[in-house]
């Protein structure tokens, strides 16, 4: 969950689409109010934060963040107006994980936001993914489906990981090429089709884990229907 604070509506509604877009569950905020009361009851993986906003700017919000145990590791990225050197040193010297000014690029909003919850995410020193049924054991280069060993060739086997790395997100057709084939490689879409499909017929039951998102890429999660 990302939650989102900004008054400006049209701005707000943008940031979420786009996000929901790329399969990132979102909340939106035109004001501090919402934004704490929610925070009550869940706690997002990140917070995009605007500065101007009406009663409690953004600063203010980014302090009391800092200054709380639950909150202090919370990421946040700041986007805003304000371009100053001066306004982007005050908000990282609050605490910002990163600083966006307005007028902003769409690549380059979720790029950040992509880039914010890689750095904000847990070490995995074991070497071991894992998505529902799907464990990756990276150590001992091992792929078990319900306990059952999966043989995989060398591409399969680095596309399943890239996805579990990056499980719930969306991984762009772009990402696949410069991580499974190499950034010099270039690599047309229905071989990239044409892994993710054998894949799935090799993950049997988990196959349907592998999400199709249409224009965007793939995604490890779980089936609609199965989301609550």
């Amino acid at each position: 969950m990302i939650f989102i604070v900004e008054d400006d509506a049209a701005i707000r509604e943008l940031e979420q689409y786009t996000l929901q877009s790329s399969g990132f569950q979102v909340a939106g905020f035109d004001s501090s109010e919402g934004f704490w009361a929610a925070l009550q009851n869940q706690t997002p993986e990140l917070v995009i934060l605007d500065v101007m906003l009406p009663g409690e700017d953004g600063f203010a919000i980014l302090k009391k963040l800092r200054a709380s145990s639950a909150f202090r590791r919370l990421p946040v990225l700041m986007v805003t107006a304000k371009d100053s050197e001066l306004d982007t040193v005050k908000g990282l010297d609050y605490g910002a994980d990163d600083y966006l000014a307005k007028p902003f690029g769409i690549l380059e909003f979720t790029s950040r936001v992509k880039a914010a919850l890689r750095r904000a995410a847990p070490e995995n020193p074991s070497g071991i993914l894992c998505f529902e049924t799907i464990q990756l054991d990276h150590a001992r280069h091992r792929v078990t489906v319900e306990g059952h060993e999966v043989e995989l060739t060398y591409k399969e086997y680095h596309l399943l990981k890239l996805l579990l790395e990056y499980k719930g997100l969306v991984v762009s057709r772009d990402q696949i090429m410069h991580s499974v084939w190499g950034t010099d490689i270039a690599v047309e879409s229905r071989t990239i089709d044409m892994h993710i499909r054998t894949l799935r017929q090799k993950l049997g039951t988990a196959a349907g884990y592998i999400q199709t998102v249409r224009k965007a890429g793939y995604r490890l999660a779980l089936p609609v229907e199965e989301h609550v």
